[in-house]
């Protein structure tokens, strides 16, 4: 028996710990041979002369241009007279750089340090098929630069533009790291996680585009930084709004109500309901959103749109209990919290309109202004509809780092598909 036992393990085992002896091989490989290339980026806090973040970033030109996350060194950006952004030297001395060039929407910018890096990434194409292993290196919670292993698993499918999912631990500190082959191949830029092995990348070719402008000839960083990222933000925005809720749309029935749905292919939907035979009433929820999110300061970040019906059905309330509980719901307060630094408080008006079914419907607009990004405001708009005696319904339009124009236009069309059936 023992005999058999050794002759399995032989055919079983064997390949087994040597392909597991190969990973951690390989793992080492790469570190010993790229970990000279990548530093820790930190935004230094000035009053108190002490860390306020850490990130990380990795050279991409002899002359010493490095790569980073936007959100790495935003506050640096925001608050110059509070904030400045250093790296480490392999030689563990701290320099001061500067931020000669960002992309807001892709959350990457472009740091000049002035060190001489003969050994550097490039940023040239590359494919790799979906399972592909490969390594994320950073610094994650200032324990020093490590490396992950993961696997490349293709673009996320609900955004506006592509987002690299990485089954593997990103973890706080490794942003703005580079994710590589085995053959030291820029594949992604670390970016964010959802923890659970759900960590996603910027891809190459954002940073690639990113550094060719910063590299072209005749090339100066902008005078204002807040007014480039303001430009970027407008344009995006203008791009994600276009043609949404236009042309009748997606439309479903939740309880006796027709309502917005997936206003494009890239959102996806989600819906719930709370029943109960102790209940005097039932609430179904029809909630679109996506998986895009641009970071801007702080606290604040857009995700441009999201979409949320609450139908409400009487199931024992009489007439006037409904009134008031639909009322009850339709008051509370759901707008977003924000630094005061970088956003103003809400200001809300509310009017009556009347849909196309000539059904009144009660409707509240509240905005606010994002302080040092002109012209670009966040909203939420919320609209209370009574069907009947025993049904109403609740829908909210949310929308981030938006102009006003398009907030108008948008709030009318979304409130001209509210229909009672």
């Amino acid at each position: 028996m023992r005999a058999l036992l050794l002759a399995a393990w032989l055919v079983l085992g064997a390949p087994v710990a040597l392909r597991a002896q190969e990973a951690i091989t390989a793992t080492s490989s790469v570190f010993s041979r790229y970990a000279d290339r990548i530093l820790k980026v930190q935004l230094m806090e000035v009053g108190s002369s002490a860390k306020a973040s850490i990130g990380t970033g990795f050279f991409v030109s002899g002359d010493g241009l490095m790569i980073t996350n936007y959100h790495v060194i935003a506050d640096g950006i925001h608050e110059p007279e509070n904030y400045r952004v250093e790296v480490i030297g392999n030689d563990g001395v701290a320099t001061v750089v500067e931020v000669i060039g960002v992309d807001v929407v892709h959350d990457l910018a472009v740091l000049r340090t002035g060190m001489v890096t003969p050994r550097h990434f490039t940023l040239e194409p590359v494919t790799v098929p979906q399972g592909t292993r490969l390594y994320s290196l950073g610094h994650p919670s200032d324990l020093g630069l490590s490396i992950v292993e993961g696997t490349y698993n293709g673009n996320l499918q609900h955004t506006l533009h592509p987002k690299i999912h990485f089954t593997g631990s990103i973890n706080p500190g490794m942003s703005g790291g580079p994710t590589i082959t085995d053959a030291g191949r820029v594949v992604g830029v670390n970016v964010s996680t959802m923890g659970e092995q759900r960590g996603f990348l910027v891809p190459r070719a954002d940073a690639a585009a990113l550094l060719g402008r910063v590299q072209a000839a005749g090339y100066a960083p902008p005078a204002d930084m807040l007014a480039e990222i303001t430009r970027q933000l407008t344009v995006y925005q203008d791009a994600y709004l276009d043609g949404l809720f236009e042309n009748g749309g997606k439309m479903v029935d939740v309880g006796h109500f027709r309502v917005v749905s997936e206003p494009s292919p890239i959102f996806r939907c989600w819906g719930d309901a709370e029943r109960g035979s102790e209940l005097l009433f039932e609430r179904l929820w029809h909630g679109c959103s996506t998986d895009d999110e641009v970071y801007i300061a702080g606290d604040q970040s857009s995700r441009v749109v999201e979409i949320e019906h609450e139908a409400i059905i009487s199931k024992g309330l009489n007439a006037a209990r409904f009134a008031s509980f639909h009322s009850q719901r339709f008051g509370s307060d759901n707008t977003p919290e924000g630094d005061e630094k970088h956003v103003t408080e809400w200001k809300c008006a509310t009017r009556n309109l009347k849909a196309n079914t000539g059904t009144t419907m009660r409707s509240v607009l509240c905005l606010r202004r994002l302080r040092k990004l002109d012209g670009l405001y966040d909203a939420v708009f919320k609209v209370a509809v009574l069907g009947a005696r025993d049904a109403g319904l609740i829908s909210t339009l949310a929308l981030s780092a938006a102009t006003y124009p398009n907030i108008e236009r948008l709030v009318g069309l979304y409130a001209e598909r509210l229909t009672w059936r």
